[in-house]
């Protein structure tokens, strides 16, 4: 099975059984090069994009000899960039085999070429690929490459494919690893494990909490933790370096220059899991602060005293150089507490704290005045629970309090991708600021397919001007927005950002002039200092 064959079969179907067995199918037939390219691209791999898509749109244009408005308008109709420049170019004379090594290490070679090498090295590819392989070199050139598969079904089919557990499979492809690199036997042999000192083990992650929970459970069987805002990390040092790594796979090291001591001050073989935060002067600081120190280049002296990090931990995954995912949990707090206590981590690394209450009702309190404790609501963690791999039920849950909301008034609609490229989908809302709308969110997701389609046929008719593919509309729906969190931004006109905005329903029982004003929200940020 060819890598474009194992594409058209994960495209034809829904089915997760389906989707498995042609990944395994794909496994057997491929050569080891290109099995690890291809696992490499289904997990989300992509080169560097080297070329600008508007490059490519007027390539394309010239190559059919068409106005370049006219690609635009059948972009903003498709919906896909990819999918329209696949429809413009094929010319159905495919003489080229889809290989995936070649078409990757062409990209990457790309990026030192000049620009006319590039233009023809493209335009050779558009002239001998049709149909699915030119649709899928479009989608790696675009860097804009899903199939449909997630992480996790990918895994599972290697594991079948290997005969391992997904457990293993998963603690092999944490982190960033090179496809160009490694092989499979640097990737999953056993004897090469302990190798890989850097890296992580797969994160537990918790379900939110089922309604039926407190009907059976004993309080008193249960750790319960504030569910604090940041950044979840591991911690890990051994070889006497320090590596922190994020949930999402991010090696954060230069990043969180405030651990990178903590070889010196912990001892070898010791993996930390927790919860990273700007935290000052016993509390924790607006996540956003977070957020803008992590994407400067360069951390000055200032932005350290003014946004210090720290780690609150909630769990030791390894203890001098033993893995302990096995033990009890109230285990290995007690562990964690006693080696916090121990060493001098000073204020850097600080024990998440339990929190004890006689039963669910005095929780379910806490739980609704969270915000006031710098949390966003509870973990509830079973004393004997030992750390498992990836999300599952029973041991561990999240119990969120109740998001915030607010009213807000539809500014611009902007057309969706995939299945909703035709419809209006993405949408900008603003709050009243004086007499004028201020836009303070984007929000693409809550609403039923019928109201999608209601608020399109109104966006189409109520348009004043266009952007591109924006639109500008006459500001009169309103739209109640759900938020985690809230805090000031220079980045937006209103100057507030909100975390994980989504809509809650329409309100069509409110007029314009309804809606909340900017004061609203700036007032609401004020409550939680």
């Amino acid at each position: 099975m060819t890598f474009v064959e194992l594409f058209e079969r994960l495209d034809s179907t829904t089915k997760t059984s389906a989707k498995v067995n042609a990944i395994v199918e794909y496994l057997q037939y491929a050569d080891e090069k290109e099995k690890l390219l291809g696992i490499a691209v289904l997990m989300g791999y992509k080169p560097k994009r080297p070329v600008k898509t508007s490059d490519l749109r007027l390539w394309a244009a010239d190559r059919l000899a068409i106005p370049l408005w006219l690609l635009e308008e059948s972009y903003y109709v498709v919906g896909d960039l990819a999918e329209t420049l696949s429809l413009i170019v094929d010319q159905r004379q495919a003489s080229r085999p889809f290989n995936i090594q070649n078409i990757l290490e062409d990209l990457i070679e790309m990026q030192d070429n000049t620009f006319d090498q590039r233009k023809e090295k493209i335009e050779a590819y558009w002239s001998t690929f049709s149909s699915t392989a030119l649709f899928l070199f479009n989608k790696l050139l675009t860097g804009n490459f899903r199939v449909g598969v997630s992480k996790k079904l990918v895994i599972k089919a290697l594991g079948q494919h290997l005969h391992m557990e997904a457990a293993v499979v998963e603690h092999r492809l944490m982190g960033k690893w090179d496809p160009f690199a490694e092989t499979m036997e640097s990737l999953f042999h056993q004897a090469l494990l302990a190798e890989k000192y850097f890296m992580p083990y797969p994160f537990f992650l918790a379900y939110p909490v089922d309604s039926d929970f407190f009907k059976t459970a004993a309080i008193d069987d249960w750790l319960i933790e504030p569910k604090l805002d940041g950044i979840r990390g591991q911690i890990i040092v051994r070889k006497n370096e320090v590596f922190v790594w994020s949930r999402g796979e991010d090696l954060m090291t230069d990043k969180f220059v405030e651990f990178q001591q903590l070889h010196t001050l912990l001892p070898d073989g010791t993996v930390l899991d927790g919860e990273i935060l700007p935290w000052k002067n016993g509390s924790p600081l607006e996540f956003q602060l977070m957020q803008t120190r992590i994407g400067r280049k360069k951390l000055s002296k200032r932005n350290l005293e003014e946004v210090p990090l720290v780690m609150v931990c909630y769990d030791v995954l390894e203890w001098q150089s033993q893995d302990i995912r096995s033990w009890p949990l109230a285990e290995r707090r007690a562990l964690l507490a006693d080696t916090l206590a121990r060493y001098p981590v000073g204020n850097i690394l600080l024990l998440s704290e339990n929190l004890e209450f006689p039963n669910w009702e005095s929780a379910e309190s806490f739980r609704q005045t969270a915000r006031q404790y710098g949390a966003e609501g509870l973990m509830l963690k079973r004393k004997d629970s030992i750390y498992e791999v990836g999300r599952k039920r029973g041991s561990w849950w999240k119990w969120k309090t109740d998001p915030m909301t607010v009213d807000g008034v539809l500014i611009y609609a902007q057309a969706g991708h995939g299945r909703r490229a035709n419809l209006f989908t993405d949408y900008t809302f603003a709050v009243w600021d004086g007499e004028q709308l201020v836009p303070f969110a984007k929000a693409y997701s809550g609403l039923t397919d019928k109201e999608i389609l209601e608020v399109d046929r109104w966006v189409k008719r109520n348009t004043k001007e266009k952007f591109g593919p924006v639109r500008s509309v006459k500001p009169e729906l309103v739209f109640e927005l759900a938020f985690e969190g809230i805090g000031l931004s220079t980045r937006h006109k209103s100057g507030v950002a909100l975390r994980f905005p989504r809509i809650v329903r329409w309100r069509k029982d409110k007029l314009a002039a309804e809606a909340n004003h900017k004061q609203d929200l700036l007032t609401l940020i004020e409550s939680f200092k």
